[in-house]
């Protein structure tokens, strides 16, 4: 979820967050190095947000461009950590890929996130 990521509103991992991706960081770099040369992997990180519109007046002019910004800054962690640039992709879907459609707080909460996929290139 992200809110263990990322403060309300922002793009940038938190502390919490960054020790919690030093995990997957490490995790990433190990497996990595087992995967032969020959496969082109790579690792999607997504953001996702809720439905609920920014005011537009913030760094950010909507959810699209918020959960953009949370996938890069996982991203460029990640670089920061060792992983190379060229096995990483950033990817932003907003509001627009929710697991769970109700209107209520818990399923909102659940919409916030960022999902990590590794797949091929």
């Amino acid at each position: 979820q992200s809110e263990v990521l990322f403060g309300v509103g922002s793009g940038e991992l938190n502390e919490t967050g960054k020790a919690d991706m030093l995990k997957v960081a490490n995790a990433l770099l190990q497996i990595g190095s087992e995967i032969p040369d020959d496969i082109a992997w790579v690792l999607r990180v997504d953001g996702h947000t809720d439905n609920v519109p920014l005011s537009g007046t913030g760094r950010y002019a909507d959810n699209w461009e918020l959960s953009q910004a949370r996938a890069l800054s996982v991203v460029k962690y990640f670089i920061s950590q060792g992983i190379p640039a060229d096995r990483l992709v950033a990817a932003g879907f907003g509001e627009f890929q929710p697991l769970d459609a109700e209107d209520s707080d818990e399923a909102r909460a659940k919409n916030r996130r960022i999902e990590l996929k590794l797949t091929e290139r």
